[in-house]
């Protein structure tokens, strides 16, 4: 079995996406990239269900499928159009979670709020409802990946993406907790946001070192 570490590390982020409430049931899908191969939930499975021999093997120029006795998710186009026009792109995570899902239902544009949402995420995109698991989200995805690594769809979800697993599943869960305080600063009143000005001085941190001592204490 090619990739375990990949693989393993698959496993893992799944089972920490099904616990943190980021899908329910079968919804959702992830995937990791290994050189010209990616690694993607297999369909009709609970994420927290995978085995590490169950990812299915995608060869990204290609499109071919390794036959291992199951289907890949329905948003396989998705993944792989995304690997293919960001090619330093190391994963993928497409999940439903609520608060993502109820701001798309009355707002567009998620504002940056807070110094952690500047530096791990940045500007979120946006694209209105498509139906799922067609060639026209899978298109709509690939043209917003190299412009932001957080993509809030209308009415659907958040896919997010990442040097790594672990980069992407930040992203998520920084997102979602910036659409809950949103949605409750919204209900409360008027947000207060942070000016363009208040967000480049949080760039000019030493924003790397800053980005990896907040991925450190994500734990």
């Amino acid at each position: 079995m090619q990739n375990m570490d990949v693989r393993n590390e698959l496993c893992k982020y799944a089972r920490k996406i099904v616990d943190n409430g980021l899908v329910v049931g079968p919804g959702g899908n992830i995937s990791a990239r290994a050189g010209d191969k990616m690694y993607l939930s297999p369909s009709g499975f609970a994420l927290e269900e995978i085995e590490p021999e169950q990812w299915i093997e995608v060869d990204i120029p290609t499109g071919a499928i390794t036959d291992i006795g199951l289907r890949p998710s329905s948003e396989v186009l998705m993944h792989l159009y995304g690997y293919r026009a960001k090619p330093d792109m190391g994963a993928m995570i497409h999940t439903h979670p609520s608060n993502c899902i109820a701001f798309t239902l009355i707002e567009q544009e998620l504002p940056i709020m807070f110094p952690d949402q500047a530096a791990l995420v940045g500007r979120t995109a946006y694209i209105p409802y498509i139906i799922p698991t067609t060639d026209l989200l899978a298109d709509a995805v690939a043209e917003k990946v190299n412009e932001a690594s957080t993509i809030l769809l209308e009415n659907h979800g958040l896919v997010t993406t990442g040097r790594n697993l672990r980069e992407a599943y930040y992203r998520t869960q920084v997102v979602e907790e910036s659409a809950k305080i949103y949605l409750s600063a919204r209900a409360a009143g008027t947000p207060k946001l942070l000016s363009d000005q208040e967000v480049a001085d949080i760039a000019a941190l030493e924003s790397e070192d800053y980005r990896i001592q907040l991925l450190q204490k994500m734990k």
